[in-house]
């Protein structure tokens, strides 16, 4: 198994559910350098601005707009691409939101979980799946030492239950139609990934903590945080995304060994309060200053959330590249770069997010992972 990316994805075709959004537009710009044929199925972006629009992506790779809950159109769609993997990610992210929507959050992200595996039952075209679900699909027992792929699932509010349920989704149709050690009566090999807190350039969704930062800063105002002592595993977009490229690429090359659930996480034992990566943004952004304002709201959060990563670190070979404070920096290179273009109209992010992907390949080759080309 001493394939690269490069060489695995280079001219295949791959679908991504929810290209749109903030990870499914930086996977797409990543599986298009990597020389994919990159289909995406999603609905229009979900903010204004966007990642997918500001790098012009819908000029890159076929772009496809429709719901995850019309089944008739994904199978359609999947009959007439023939996709070799599928990565879904398409989904209602939000965890406040999912209380004032918790049917809306519950049929996207439950029902929409269950067309793509039925269409792909169905279809058989395709031969590998890999699920993105969340770290917060496991039960919440505030453990400070790391979730693991075998602990119980849970979910205390609408959305972290929506993703006990799709992960619960997934493992019913993996053993029940493409048991891995049979590789499967059609030959889908079938995974789950669970990553949380992912932080980057192009996100402007409303209620995270990054984006409501950035977006103060931007217009010189102050930056409110409601929950400064929660702690997170904070990491970059790419961190999470290296770990499903490679997932998918080892799926391909032995399901037995690779279907089941994987955790993806960063690299710090001890995970960071709100306050801390708050203030980083700030020294990083050169000027700024953030006001404690508690969240007029009983809509629970989980306090402490962090996942252990140890079975992708000795099995897949795979460990997060940047700290999280490099996560930050990052993330605020990319905002510093969007606030000196947006002006201009013509302006392409996708290369400043392109450059960003080499530097991270390059730091990961640097770490040992040599499949990270």
């Amino acid at each position: 198994m001493n394939r690269t990316l490069s060489q695995t994805y280079k001219g295949m075709p791959v679908l991504i559910t929810g290209h749109t959004g903030f990870k499914g537009s930086w996977l797409a710009i990543w599986l298009s350098e990597l020389g994919a044929q990159v289909i995406g199925y999603s609905i229009d972006p979900p903010t204004q601005p966007n990642h997918f629009e500001l790098c012009r992506l819908n000029d890159k790779m076929t772009d496809i707009r429709g719901d995850i809950r019309d089944y008739e159109k994904l199978e359609h769609v999947i009959k007439e691409y023939s996709p070799r993997i599928v990565f879904h990610l398409a989904a209602q992210p939000i965890v406040l939101l999912s209380y004032d929507c918790p049917k809306e959050t519950l049929d996207v992200n439950v029902g929409g979980t269950v067309n793509i595996l039925e269409a792909l039952r169905k279809t058989k075209r395709a031969s590998a799946f890999v699920g993105i679900t969340s770290d917060k699909c496991y039960e919440d027992r505030n453990m400070i030492w790391g979730y693991r792929e075998n602990d119980p699932l849970g979910g205390f509010d609408p959305y972290s239950a929506s993703k006990a349920m799709a992960e619960l989704a997934i493992a019913s149709y993996r053993d029940s139609f493409f048991p891995p050690e049979k590789q499967g009566d059609q030959g889908l090999a079938v995974a789950s990934a669970r990553a949380g807190n992912v932080i980057g350039g192009g996100d402007f969704a409303e209620f995270r903590l990054l984006p409501d930062c950035m977006k103060a800063l931007m217009k010189n105002e102050t930056v409110i945080v409601r929950n400064p002592a929660s702690v997170r595993s904070w990491q970059h977009v790419l961190v999470p995304l290296s770990g499903y490229l490679l997932l998918g690429m080892r799926l391909l090359e032995n399901s037995e060994a690779f279907s089941g659930a994987w955790n993806f996480g960063p690299s710090e034992m001890q995970p960071m309060t709100t306050q801390a990566v708050v203030e980083h943004a700030i020294r990083c952004w050169g000027s700024g200053e953030w006001e404690y304002r508690p969240l007029a709201s009983s809509k629970k959060e989980t306090e402490v959330l962090r996942l252990n990563w140890e079975k992708a670190a000795n099995r897949l070979n795979w460990v997060p590249v940047y700290p999280w404070e490099k996560a930050v920096a990052k993330t605020v290179d990319w905002f510093k770069e969007y606030r000196t273009r947006r002006s201009d109209t013509r302006s392409d992010m996708y290369f400043v997010a392109a450059a960003q992907i080499r530097d991270y390949m390059k730091e990961a080759m640097g770490k040992g992972m040599d499949w990270c080309r």
